[in-house]
């Protein structure tokens, strides 16, 4: 079982160094119950890894967080309140960091709460050589500019590579499965550990807004699947009593009901 501390594991040979990251939202149990499966038999070749878990205490409490959402803790500290400084969440991603920048390349797992949802990754062009042998059809482009404060962002804010990579419906079986082969997958992409894989065509979608509620009450006007094409000035949803539409032809993702002001509803992207 996976503890508060991370795993090193070290290969015979020198190689490069990598983060997997699991467990970043405590009831996302793909990632950490596909690493409790590989480990047993995990023999690294080449460089280094280390392995831990995200948000032990959210884990334990099977909570996405406990007082702060930890994947958008990774911004300039001077953009947090004292109240956010002082969370477990902020402090633990402070430890995370010490990890992080250690190594060249993050794996982040994580699993949606839409049982629709799609699997598909998050990253920037700077992954190329590395999403490009991950089990995803689609790749997602543009969040660290809409929606800074991840793992990933992180890791490319300090010049190095962050990948999340999205495993689907958190209690769907096969959001494991998933997790498992986008893991070996990517020890084998970062040369830790022999193996073939096979190359999936993919498609790429780049996210261009974040729409943030304005009031304290944020009702879609309906369920929207993740990457649900959507026309411009198509209704969205209502923030208090304004109607909110498409700003052009596009897709919509993670489309929730909301009742915090400044709460992220939605993203919207384009396809290529």
């Amino acid at each position: 079982m996976l503890k508060e501390e991370f795993i090193e594991i070290t290969g015979k040979e020198n190689g490069p160094t990598s983060v997997i990251l699991v467990g970043v939202h405590g009831n996302e149990r793909c990632g950490i119950d596909a690493i409790e499966q590989i480990l047993p038999s995990l023999e690294i070749k080449k460089g280094k890894i280390f392995i831990g878990l995200g948000n032990p205490r959210a884990t334990e409490q099977n909570v996405r967080f406990t007082e702060e959402n930890l994947n958008r803790m990774f911004k300039d500290e001077t953009l947090y309140s004292d109240k956010e400084k002082n969370s477990y969440e902020y402090k633990r991603a402070e430890y995370l960091k010490t990890f992080f920048e250690k190594a060249d390349v993050l794996l982040d797992i994580h699993a949606s709460s839409t049982p629709e949802s799609k699997p598909f990754i998050i990253c920037e062009i700077n992954a190329e050589n590395i999403y490009k042998k991950l089990p995803f059809d689609l790749v997602v482009h543009g969040f660290d500019n809409v929606e800074p404060g991840g793992t990933d962002y992180y890791m490319n804010k300090i010049g190095k590579v962050g990948i999340c990579a999205e495993c689907g419906f958190f209690e769907d079986n096969n959001s494991l499965e998933i997790a498992k082969k986008t893991i070996t997958n990517f020890l084998v992409a970062r040369l830790h550990i022999d193996g073939e894989m096979e190359q999936i065509p993919q498609q790429f979608i780049s996210m261009k807004e974040l729409y943030l509620t304005k009031t304290e009450k944020f009702t879609l006007t309906k369920q929207f699947s993740d990457f649900e094409k959507v026309k411009i000035n198509e209704p969205i949803g209502f923030d208090g009593d304004k109607e909110v539409r498409a700003p052009y032809d596009g897709v919509i993702l993670f489309a929730r009901d909301r009742t915090k002001i400044g709460e992220e509803a939605f993203l919207f992207g384009v396809r290529g």
